[in-house]
């Protein structure tokens, strides 16, 4: 007879995985994105390694390959969940929000990859690229003109940060153009908007230009 409740790789491993990710500060919300990835259960709340060992060997696997052991895979999604927990944890006690739709003042609404709330007001807007080439100089101008936008908009008037993360790397025009935009701008304290770009090397994330 087969015990269906076992794990497949047994407690020692799953331990291991659990003593090791209960250090990263994972954010609830990289948990549940998981946890539903991987038809996993988890406890509504509850100390980490409490919440970790809810949650099963699919979601404790996926959990190690992204956190610890900085694995890529081919459609990006790994590094999308770093940059997903690196914006977090720049922003403590504020609500994060995944794939947001918000309007700019053109009338479109722009798919933000990572949004930023603080008492019900956009704050932060970060985008990543995970795959492919280095960001070159139209994918800034692009960045540039939706956060413009969305600042300009009804919901961007709080609006005081803005991120592109990046695991492939800036072409040197890019970064030039970027803060040639963000020095373009009026000083006025309403229109104020801090760009950020960051590299994701050696296992971490880092500011490369503000």
């Amino acid at each position: 007879m087969v015990n269906k409740g076992f794990p497949k790789f047994g407690m020692s491993q799953a331990g291991a995985f659990v003593a090791a990710l209960k250090n990263y500060n994972l954010p609830d919300f990289i948990l549940e994105l998981v946890a539903k990835e991987s038809n996993s259960e988890l406890l509504e709340r509850g100390r980490i390694d409490d919440r970790l060992q809810s949650m099963n060997d699919q979601a404790l696997e996926l959990l190690h390959k992204v956190f610890v052991d900085c694995e890529e895979d081919d459609a990006g999604k790994y590094a999308q969940y770093r940059f997903y927990a690196y914006v977090s944890s720049m922003y403590h006690k504020c609500e994060v929000l995944i794939n947001e739709l918000i309007p700019g003042k053109s009338g479109k609404n722009h798919k933000v990859p990572v949004a930023v709330k603080n008492n019900g007001m956009y704050i932060a807007v970060a985008f990543n690229k995970a795959t492919g080439n280095q960001i070159a100089k139209k994918d800034t101008v692009k960045f540039y003109d939706i956060v413009d936008d969305i600042k300009k908009g009804e919901q961007g008037t709080m609006l005081t940060d803005a991120i592109y993360g990046s695991s492939v790397g800036f072409k040197g025009e890019a970064l030039v153009e970027l803060e040639k935009l963000s020095k373009s701008r009026s000083n006025d304290p309403e229109n104020k908007l801090d760009f950020k770009t960051a590299n994701f090397e050696n296992n971490i994330y880092s500011v490369t230009k503000c």
